[in-house]
């Protein structure tokens, strides 16, 4: 698949009387990745009217997010979700395979991993992660609220 093509719906119904904007795409897990998911976050939140702070939360953390799935885990390919709903904006990254413990904040300027997910924890309102539950790796998420011209 190509990058930046869309795997759902723009528009996704979510119930009665009530629509997400969602956008997702599939990528290599490789390196230069991670750049091409930068400019499509960007582009597609550009879209959304999406700007100043969030807008830059949600390139930085879905950078960490992507780069994260590229290092630590035997991926071929990692996905990416934006997600727009009731004032949230929600990033999430699935990658192939994980460690079985998880994502874990470092503990400081010395440790060598674990400082992309403490920008993270600073920047979102909330993030998580859960295994794919099918077996398919994990899913990495973070949520900020969505200041937007367009109400999520």
């Amino acid at each position: 698949m190509a990058p930046g093509s869309a795997l759902i719906p723009r528009l996704a119904e979510t119930g009665p009387g009530t629509e997400a904007l969602r956008y997702c795409f599939a990528l290599r897990a490789r390196p230069e990745s991670v750049a091409v998911a930068r400019r499509l976050t960007k582009t597609r939140l550009g879209e959304w009217r999406t700007g100043g702070d969030t807008l830059d939360s949600a390139v930085l953390i879905v950078s960490e997010l992507v780069t994260n799935a590229v290092v630590h885990t035997g991926s071929a390919r990692v996905l990416c979700e934006l997600r727009c709903l009731d004032g949230r904006l929600r990033l999430s990254v699935q990658d192939q395979g994980h460690q079985p413990d998880g994502p874990r904040l470092g503990r400081g300027a010395d440790d060598e991993h674990g400082r992309g997910l403490l920008l993270v924890d600073s920047l979102a309102r909330a993030w998580g992660s859960r295994d794919a539950g099918d077996g398919s790796g994990r899913i990495v998420w973070a949520e900020l609220p969505h200041g937007s011209e367009h109400s999520c």
